[in-house]
């Protein structure tokens, strides 16, 4: 049997949500909340590519850079 493939970009969105501050807590739920749904993948058969997503932490990065 063939297995399906997923290709999922983890980037600042899995950790950190638009309405959100960024808090340890936040993070560590939202990071909880991407694993189980990677389980769910993996235990529905696929195998996964996972890479770097690139979310709003570099944003922010930038727009502070650009404060000074």
């Amino acid at each position: 049997m063939k297995k399906k493939l997923a290709v999922v970009a983890l980037g600042g969105n899995a950790l950190l949500r638009g309405d959100q501050t960024g808090t340890i807590d936040e993070q560590e739920q939202n990071t909880t909340e991407t694993l189980e749904n990677l389980v769910f993948l993996i235990n529905e058969g696929y195998d996964l590519v996972i890479t770097h997503g690139n979310g709003p932490q570099v944003g922010n990065i930038l727009m502070r850079n650009d404060a000074h």
